[in-house]
């Protein structure tokens, strides 16, 4: 069988592409790669890690958004344990909500409750 490499992205629908885009950049720290216009309108974009290590991409359809409410869709990883421990006081000083830590199923360390602003879960995770 083939191999496969790590994701090279994971899409999210969105209700409002530009506040989502501002959340994710804000709250984690990405930045546009590129944005998608349709008709004059923004309707996605793609948000990279500073580092290259985690890329997402925001596509408008609130449809999908709000079905996807309180799923955790997705769970970034984190180089080590204390590595989230340093997210939970980024997001404190951020006054950003989250449902604090719990062990993982390896024994890892997991932030989570931490929702965009379509309520979708983004969960931070270290082995």
């Amino acid at each position: 069988m083939p191999d496969l490499a790590p994701i090279h992205h994971v899409k999210i629908p969105v209700s409002d592409v530009r506040a989502s885009s501002e959340w994710y950049q804000r709250v984690l720290g990405l930045r546009v790669a590129i944005e998608f216009t349709e008709d004059g309108e923004l309707r996605g974009v793609a948000l990279g890690a500073p580092d290259g290590s985690t890329q997402i991409a925001l596509r408008h359809d609130p449809e999908r958004a709000a079905a996807l409410a309180g799923f955790d869709l997705v769970a970034l990883g984190v180089p080590t344990r204390d590595g989230v421990h340093a997210w939970v006081d980024h997001l404190t000083a951020l006054d950003q909500k989250h449902g604090g830590l719990v062990t993982g199923h390896h024994g890892g360390t997991v932030l989570v409750g931490l929702h965009d602003p379509d309520g979708i879960e983004i969960r931070l995770y270290a082995d």
